[in-house]
């Protein structure tokens, strides 16, 4: 398959010796096997277990495009991200920030404030400890600004937050360079680099930039005899370029990395086999087929939760309405209260102010009486009128009085009035609380699928493919479009990692930059100079093949 991962492991010796035999253990998110195999001459650790890490020896030139198999894309980007934290592939500051982000989405999902709280990431390793020590910056900082890029990737699958993880990677200088060094025939000490897209010379100082690169399609012969090593340009105007390297078995390493990439770098540029196209197929059926299971969920949780929402708010509507019936009974109570108080105070005052009739006519009677006694002596006269006047005046108090208690007796019956006017309101809004409408369960409506989902028809384990002109034409539109997009959405990640890098400037230790960080600053300074500008764009038509 173009492009595929093959991880594998060959012992082979010119004197066969005793071998050694041992169990191994290959553990996978799936299975877990073990067998019995044989090592012969090679150096192998007396301790036991024996640990083996099976690596991808040929770097895909677009992670997207050649990564067919989920597992495969899982396993490389294990692969991908421990070289960058090991710091085996630099990695700017800001662009370490958004890697760990997607890091934490495929390990974590979406982000949840309260789940994910305040240090989930303490035990994380995240960064690298070169990005890490260049700041004067805390781990809650780090944490901080690493959440905050994880909290827009809400929706990616793991799948998907790890391919966005290895498009990102493999546009570092660094990816996928294998460095062995050599002398040229001046015996200057040079750096020989060789990756998926051709051959590249560097300064030992310098692994970011190289001095020359040589892509596969423009390499006519590669060869070696005992520790020199020839390359010959298709270009015949372009001198040989020959190098030493210190030992044998290194040249045999440098000449199977050049058969092996420069093999998928001729299939990568021609039609698919019908095995991969098969493979390709599937392995868009079952991510369409994931991708609607994962908008049904949605939609399930979608709805869910608006479900959820309706129950809160029917449950807050219903204990308010609890709240003002509560408050509608207090009130009636109060004013029945009210009530009864102001009838029973009329009803003495109005007892109040008969009696005070009765004892003004009783005194009115008193002083009809004694006007009608004869007093014969002008003392008795002079006390008789004394007494009437104090009588008179006596009967005008109190007539005063009967009439402010009568004034007062109305006003108690006005307030009761008012009272009884009171508690019949109170009871008529609360039988209005009582009488108000229910509102019914929502029966949700299942949301029909997009019209844009395709739908997949498998008859028995037979798949059939009918390629057309107008089908290719239509992918091709599609990855044009892809194109646009995949444009437009890397100028707006190019914007948000230029903010990071301004916002983190400020707490940089210049002293503690390695030279790595300061070659980086300088080729963004002079408009990103790397290997992939050296390298112009091979075509699949007209190459001829390299020979060995």
């Amino acid at each position: 398959m173009a492009g595929a991962i093959a991880s594998r492991m060959s012992f082979s010796s010119l004197k066969r010796k005793q071998p050694k035999t041992f169990t191994v253990r290959i553990v996978t998110m799936d299975a877990e096997m073990e067998f019995n195999c044989e090592v012969l001459d090679h150096d192998v650790s007396k301790e036991e277990p024996v640990t083996f890490h099976f690596l991808a020896k040929f770097y895909p030139e677009n992670a997207e495009e050649e990564l067919v198999q989920e597992i495969t894309q899982h396993l490389f980007f294990l692969q991908v991200k421990k070289q960058i934290l090991d710091e085996k592939i630099y990695c700017p500051p800001e662009a370490s920030v958004l890697l760990a982000s997607y890091a934490v989405q495929a390990k974590y999902g979406d982000y949840d404030p309260s789940v994910h709280k305040r240090g989930f990431l303490a035990q994380e390793e995240l960064l690298p400890k070169r990005v890490i020590n260049l700041y004067q910056m805390t781990p809650e900082m780090w944490e901080e600004r690493i959440t905050a890029w994880y909290a827009e990737h809400r929706g990616r699958a793991r799948d998907e937050a790890e391919m966005e993880y290895l498009k990102i990677a493999q546009d570092l200088e660094m990816y996928g360079v294998n460095y062995f060094a050599i002398r040229n025939k001046k015996g200057t000490e040079l750096l020989l680099g060789v990756d998926a897209l051709g051959l590249h010379i560097y300064d030992p100082e310098n692994r970011l930039t190289p001095k020359i690169s040589f892509p596969w399609n423009e390499i006519r012969n590669i060869s070696y005899s005992d520790k020199e090593f020839t390359i010959k340009p298709l270009d015949k105007k372009i001198d040989v370029f020959k190098f030493n390297s210190s030992k044998l078995r290194v040249n045999k390493l440098i000449l199977q990395l050049c058969i092996g990439n420069h093999d998928l770098f001729m299939r990568r540029r021609k039609a698919d086999s019908l095995e991969v196209q098969q493979m390709k197929a599937q392995a868009r059926e079952e991510k369409a087929r994931k991708q609607m299971e994962r908008q049904r969920l949605a939609r399930e949780k979608q709805m869910r939760e608006e479900a959820e929402r309706t129950r809160d708010e029917l449950e807050r509507r219903l204990l308010q309405m609890k709240e003002e019936a509560t408050m509608a009974n207090e009130a009636l109570m109060r004013s029945e209260e009210t009530a009864d108080l102001l009838a029973e105070k009329a009803q003495i005052t109005e007892e109040e102010a008969k009696l005070l009739a009765q004892k003004a006519a009783e005194a009115e009677q008193e002083m009809q009486r004694i006007k009608a006694t004869a007093i014969r002596t002008e003392e008795e006269k002079r006390l008789m009128e004394q007494k009437v006047l104090e009588a008179e005046v006596l009967a005008l108090k109190m007539a005063e009085e009967s009439e402010r208690r009568a004034k007062e007796a109305d006003q108690l019956k006005q307030d009761l009035q008012e009272a009884r006017e009171a508690e019949r309101r109170a009871k008529q809004k609360l039988l209005e609380i009582a009488t108000k409408p229910t509102y019914p369960p929502m029966n949700p409506i299942p949301a029909p699928l997009p019209p844009d989902i395709p739908s997949f028809n498998l008859i028995g384990d037979s798949l059939s493919f009918d390629f057309k002109d107008t089908d290719m034409k239509r992918l091709s539109m599609e990855i044009e479009k892809e194109k646009v997009e995949y444009m437009e959405k890397s100028k707006h990640l190019q914007e948000q990692l230029n903010e990071l890098k301004t916002e983190i400037e400020a707490l940089k230790l210049k002293e503690r930059e390695t030279a790595l960080d300061i070659l980086h600053n300088e080729n963004s300074d002079r408009g990103g100079s790397s290997k992939h500008n050296t390298i112009k764009k091979p075509q699949a038509q007209g190459r001829r093949p390299i020979c060995i």
